[in-house]
Formats: C-alpha cells, structure tokens, sequence
C-alpha cells in the first residue's frame, strides 16, 4: 500500500512539473528532483492514510509475542520441575 501512494504520488508530481506548476530542478536533476518530492509527500500521507493497518499489525505482533512469551514461560516452568524433580 504504502509503494502504491508513493507512485500515486510520483505520477502527480511528474505531470505537475510537466505543466509547469512545479520547478522542475536542475539541468539533468530532473528525475531525481521528481523522485525527492514524491518521496517528501508520501511519507506523510502513508503515515496518515495507512494509520488503522499499521495499528491492526501492531496487535497481531503484540498478540504473537505475547504468545511467544507464555510458551517460553510454560517451557522453563517444565524444565525447573523436571530438575527439581531429578534432585529430589
């Protein structure tokens, strides 16, 4: 998604700085002036647009490590009983 606002957004301000509504840089910079500010308008705007995915990934990942956290848990807990079972 985010690659998708980043060319939406190259494709825009290419055809700005073709009609002249944008400077188009210098001499042979052109192309990477066009890639520079595509890159400046999107950052923001995936960062708006993309909010509510980046916040459902982050609870997936915070569920997965949390999972991951209780397995470990219930692994040293097996390991501790089983020593202390040995000792005994």
């Amino acid at each position: 998604m985010r690659l998708g606002i980043f060319v939406g957004c190259l494709v825009v301000v290419a055809l700005l700085v073709n009609l002249g509504w944008v400077p188009a840089g210098l001499g042979e910079a052109n192309f990477a002036w066009v890639v520079l500010l595509a890159l400046v308008i999107s950052a923001p705007l995936s960062f708006v647009l993309l909010r509510k995915q980046r916040d459902e990934m982050s609870e997936q990942i915070s569920g997965r490590v949390t999972g991951a956290k209780q397995k470990l848990a219930a692994n040293r807990s097996q390991e501790d009983a089983a020593d202390d079972a040995a000792r005994a």
